[in-house]
């Protein structure tokens, strides 16, 4: 078997990096030959020709053959719609000239692609849902309820549902939702596979041998509580929340000390944190590779990551959960993310915060720490995540087994119905 995995970002991205790459590299295990298709911002310009060879070479030696074509941003809607039709071109042509037999897109745009090339081709299509694209931007704000951008997404929506003859999601309220609780295909017969965002073990192991105390003494943390965020901030993100959280921490315990580690430029959660004064030896905010978050979570000692609550993040699975509980970190979370509730109370690896308050907060504060305090919790978070996020066992193992039933011809046979959320 020969899929081709449609990607719509650029290769050096952290999520390319973390997540799409080593799922590649698990499906590749099994014998299946990958191809990667991605699109690269300033195509000609941020790749030379060397590294383009070093980066293809190194690919190579994984089992996967690398594509890309440019990617273009502006104006928004018209270079989509550009990009979709170069990409379904390509797609189309590589899948005829080397035997592509599956198309493997990663969210809309990347499905959209993979509906039309499989039009042209004859090959079949996983559809790998990585949330509810319309109603994120909707739940964003950044598109009305019921405009035509909406409208006109969720009709391809609905189309590419249609054709498409596997589906991966995130999480089981995204299962539940879409294929109507079904345990493992849709209405149709066709295979579903719940697979949330995972983590290479690898990654946390490599820094199990370094020394806490050092680390902490190299950022200037020693005799004080470390409480952690990392990933983007604005957007869904509730960066204002974090902040105050972050202050009544501190408030509560000046000995707290707050990092963020973040892509997103400081001073969107830097100026919060001064207004409510925390000074610069109360916080470290910092850009990090993904390679290096590993080592920063060994040094802290608890996590938090607050997601604005919205339909469309029941479909979410946000990495920083399995990294922070492969590191062993509890977690504060807010309510109504994905799977999180049911994880986060069964497995007893952190604390639900159901509003915002200080009461809430602080309340959320103590029972974290009292939850530290009795002991046990690194061990119950790194057991948490092993079952629940391990690349291997959990994230490579479910993709392997997609492809298998997709090629053991379980897919129901057309005429197909659509399906979509709401």
């Amino acid at each position: 078997m020969h899929t081709l995995y449609i990607c719509y970002f650029g290769l050096r991205e952290p999520l390319v990096q973390t997540q799409v790459l080593p799922y590649l590299r698990e499906i590749a295990r099994d014998g299946i030959e990958v191809s990667l298709l991605t699109y690269e911002p300033e195509r000609r310009r941020a790749w030379p020709r060397q590294e383009r060879a070093d980066w293809s070479e190194r690919l190579a030696r994984d089992g996967i053959h690398w594509f890309s074509l440019a990617y273009h941003k502006r104006p928004s809607l018209p270079a989509t719609l550009f990009d979709i039709l170069t990409g379904t071109l390509f797609a189309a042509r590589l899948s005829r000239g080397e035997s592509i037999d599956v198309l493997h897109a990663r969210g809309h745009v990347a499905a959209a692609i993979g509906a039309l090339a499989k039009r042209l081709s004859g090959t079949r299509l996983i559809f790998d849902i990585r949330g509810f694209m319309p109603e994120e931007y909707v739940d964003a704000s950044l598109w009305p309820e019921g405009g035509l951008l909406y409208r006109w997404t969720k009709a391809a929506e609905r189309r590419i549902m249609a054709a498409a003859d596997a589906f991966v999601v995130l999480t089981d309220r995204a299962r539940q939702i879409l294929f109507a609780g079904r345990p493992d295909t849709d209405s149709e017969g066709r295979p579903v596979e719940v697979i949330p965002c995972c983590v290479d073990f690898s990654r946390f192991q490599a820094a199990e041998s370094l020394s806490r105390a050092e680390l902490r003494e190299q950022l200037g943390v020693k005799g004080r509580r470390v409480l952690v965020y990392v990933g983007a901030l604005g957007g869904w993100y509730l960066t204002a929340q974090m902040a105050d959280f972050m202050a009544f921490a501190h408030q509560r315990d000046p000995s707290i000390f707050c990092m963020i580690l973040t892509q997103s430029p400081p001073e969107m959660i830097g100026n919060h944190l001064r207004a409510l004064g925390l000074g610069e030896g109360d916080c470290l905010i910092r850009k990090v590779s993904p390679q290096e978050i590993p080592r920063y979570l060994k040094a802290a000692d608890l996590a938090i990551s607050f997601i604005k609550p919205c339909y469309s993040k029941l479909s979410s699975s946000p990495t920083k959960i399995a990294e922070y509980l492969a590191s062993g970190l509890p977690v504060i979370t807010n309510a109504h993310i994905g799977d999180l509730d049911q994880l986060i109370e069964n497995d007893r690896v952190g604390v639900i915060l159901e509003d915002f308050t200080p009461d809430s907060c602080l309340a959320a504060l103590a029972a974290a720490e009292s939850m530290i305090e009795r002991g046990g919790i690194a061990e119950r978070c790194r057991a948490s995540a092993y079952a629940r996020f391990d690349l291997v066992k959990v994230g490579g193992f479910r993709y392997r087994r997609l492809y298998h039933r997709l090629q053991e011809g379980e897919a129901a046979a057309r005429p197909r119905s659509s399906a979509a959320p709401r």
